[in-house]
């Protein structure tokens, strides 16, 4: 998926209304996504602010619910229906495979025992599309060093952690990216907030390598799981879709997403 044009390049002060109003007012409650009316809205822009009342606080105050609205409707009537449970995954997994048809690529297994024990279907099923349109030695499947950017005398760059896959490989990719799949997770733990955080992290670092230098590194992510994401986790959601907006990550896949979307992507490369 990618961002709308209506909230892009939006200032960091207003991105840094709408992660404030996230804090005070919360993002979802009781299962569902929070839009705070608009006197609740300006009252905790004006709790923290210097002056009240000024024609830019009020602008500043509707357009924050704008996106609000924009944010739930979106994550509500899209984002929720292309996430997947486990069956469906597999299932998403055949069907990828017949599509890249004789492709040899790795086609890793999750790290669950015993009958959870399955190839990674959303890995397994990116793999398999990246490969068929971009050449199955052209990737780097499982980056075990960290992304270089070379320059005449010294690297210009080295980013902090180790991405899930690069296109053509770790050193100066025209492309890389995170994969997210947590099918048979029974609670929104740590490991997947943390998840979250650390793809911020690598869009700041990006982003900041791309004012720099002026050169795009194509970046996304890619998630799956409905219980984990959409039971549990919608005000993760929440922050995944602020991320994509902030221009923190260039895309994100929504489970089934990915059949139309990765061929899109290669073909861009």
């Amino acid at each position: 998926m990618l961002p709308s044009k209506l909230f892009l390049d939006k200032e960091t002060s207003f991105w840094a209304c709408v992660r404030w109003i996230g804090n005070e007012l919360g993002y979802a409650k009781r299962k569902e996504i929070v839009v705070p009316s608009i006197d609740e809205i300006k009252k905790c822009i004006s709790d923290i602010s210097e002056l009240n009342g000024s024609a830019e606080q009020i602008s500043m105050c509707d357009e924050v619910q704008k996106y609000l609205i924009f944010r739930k409707d979106l994550l509500n009537n899209k984002i929720q229906y292309l996430l997947q449970d486990a069956e469906e995954a597999e299932k998403m997994f055949e069907h990828c495979k017949l599509i890249a048809g004789n492709v040899n690529c790795p086609l890793p297994y999750n790290k669950q025992k015993g009958e959870k024990k399955k190839p990674a279907f959303l890995t397994c099923s990116i793999n398999l599309l990246m490969s068929s349109f971009l050449g199955e030695k052209n990737i780097d499947y499982d980056p075990r060093d960290l992304t270089l950017i070379t320059g005449k005398h010294f690297p210009l760059e080295v980013f902090s952690r180790r991405y899930d896959g690069a296109y053509p490989k770790t050193i100066n990719p025209n492309c890389i990216w995170e994969i997210k799949e947590y099918y048979y997770t029974t609670t929104f733990g740590s490991r997947v907030a943390d998840g979250v955080y650390e793809t911020q992290l690598d869009g700041y670092e990006l982003r900041n390598y791309r004012q720099k230098h002026n050169r795009e590194i194509y970046h996304f992510l890619a998630i799956d799981s409905h219980f984990t994401w959409w039971v549990c986790g919608k005000s993760y959601l929440c922050r995944l879709i602020d991320m994509l907006h902030m221009g923190l990550v260039n895309e994100i896949l929504f489970g089934k997403e990915i059949i139309t979307r990765i061929p899109e992507i290669a073909k861009n490369l």
